[in-house]
């Protein structure tokens, strides 16, 4: 069940509260502050206010910094109330479209050479921050979705990744060896769990019904009860869920995503194979390990070759709701491959600016040469969708995960959700 409308408003007066801490106060020594409310926290946040301190140094100004796992409802709770940061993560495209339409982010035109930006960032991406012709949010980072990571001291893939879905279901099964499990699987992530689980739906929908079908889904076209979109359900349910080692620890909010590859590394190990997005490796015992050695990745493999080469991808979007002086140059900053270059080299990060080449290792590199080469690119669709859509696909993918046979009726609830969230 959804949460009841007592614990929606308790959720709503935290999050005033949370943009109101975030928003108060004014200046730092002479210089003066920007308020910036993101869903980073630990090494992620770490990395932010790494990626700013040059920006900070130049100016005398200070980034302001507040995180939240719950950035939709704090942001959607701001823009009603008027209190909002000065820059912010933004959830996704679908909410920045609501929150650009609403009269609440301020448009970037006239704040960034827009030009620059153009040349310097993939065209996909300047569509995705773009409505009714106004640049609203830009990408600071990015990441490509549906990677199959690995230990190569349990079994190398390397030499022969499977090319085809069935092919890995063969292969991992014949290399298992002492594994508790497949497949490792986590969707905790506070009040944002479920997401990972729509990942998988994505990829799923991606390649066995095409970019065509996907870009219907996400826009409410394709209905979730669907033949191509009921199969990706299956598909989930069946090769994935089903190989897990524990249904209820992998929906338990509690058991963050960014550990569920962790089994991975353990003796014995907890799974043979792990989907995540490229940025896992700066998260959980990931971040502890070399690259190519400890771990390793192969791409999505193809299920319907009709698809091959498709590539979901993601990013962390930023917009503006206070224009002031100070928010519009490190808005400028941000963009900039220096800026991103610095959060590339911590790792865990793809630029969205093709300009920044601080990779640290191979396996960056390689994930962001299948982003820049994709022969066709999608976004997450989760993240396009409108909030109300998006919310329902991730308490879906909770309960659809622990009891498989609620699908049809996961389905037609999503169906219910799908014909008043496109209304607005």
């Amino acid at each position: 069940m959804r949460h009841g409308t007592t614990r929606r408003l308790l959720v709503a007066f935290g999050a005033v509260a949370l943009i109101a801490g975030a928003c108060s106060g004014g200046t730092s020594g002479s210089g003066k502050s920007v308020t910036v409310i993101g869903t980073w926290g630990g090494d992620e946040q770490k990395n932010f206010l790494a990626m700013v301190a040059p920006w900070e140094q130049s100016t005398g100004n200070k980034v302001k910094y507040t995180g939240t796992r719950d950035i939709n409802t704090v942001l959607t709770t701001g823009v009603a109330s008027g209190v909002l940061p000065d820059l912010a993560g933004l959830p996704g495209p679908g909410q920045m479209a609501e929150f650009s339409k609403a009269g609440a982010l301020k448009p970037l035109d006239a704040v960034l050479d827009v030009a620059t930006y153009k040349a310097e960032t993939a065209p996909a991406l300047v569509a995705l921050g773009t409505v009714n012709g106004k640049l609203s949010g830009v990408f600071i980072k990015a990441a490509v979705k549906g990677l199959i990571w690995y230990n190569p001291a349990l079994h190398d893939y390397s030499a022969s990744p499977p090319k085809t879905w069935d092919e890995l279901k063969t292969q991992a099964v014949a290399n298992k060896g002492n594994a508790a499990a497949i497949w490792c699987l986590r969707l905790g992530s506070g009040a944002a769990s479920g997401w990972p689980g729509t990942d998988w739906i994505e990829d799923l929908v991606l390649r066995q019904a095409g970019p065509d079908v996907y870009n219907s889904w996400w826009a409410g076209k394709t209905k979730w009860t669907s033949p191509e979109i009921k199969t990706a359900f299956q598909t989930y349910l069946t090769d994935v869920v089903a190989n897990i080692k524990d249904p209820t620890e992998a929906v338990d909010p509690t058991k963050d995503f960014s550990g569920g590859g962790d089994p991975l590394f353990a003796n014995p190990p907890g799974c043979e194979v792990f989907h995540q997005a490229s940025f896992i490796t700066g998260l959980g015992a990931f971040k502890g390990k070399k690259a190519g050695t400890d771990y390793n990745f192969f791409p999505f493999p193809d299920v319907n070759t009709q698809f091959s080469g498709a590539v979901e991808g993601a990013g962390d979007l930023f917009g503006m709701f206070h224009d002031t002086p100070e928010a519009q140059s490190l808005m400028k900053y941000l963009v900039t491959a220096p800026a991103q270059d610095i959060w590339v080299k911590a790792g865990g990060a793809l630029s969205a600016n093709k300009n920044a080449k601080s990779y640290p290792d191979d396996i960056s590199k390689r994930s962001a040469d299948l982003l820049t080469s994709a022969k066709s690119f999608v976004f997450d669709a989760s993240d396009l969708m409108p909030k109300a859509m998006n919310d329902a696909f991730w308490t879906a993918m909770l309960k659809v995960t622990k009891d498989p046979s609620s699908l049809d009726s996961v389905l037609a609830d999503l169906d219910k959700t799908q014909t008043t969230a496109y209304a607005s």
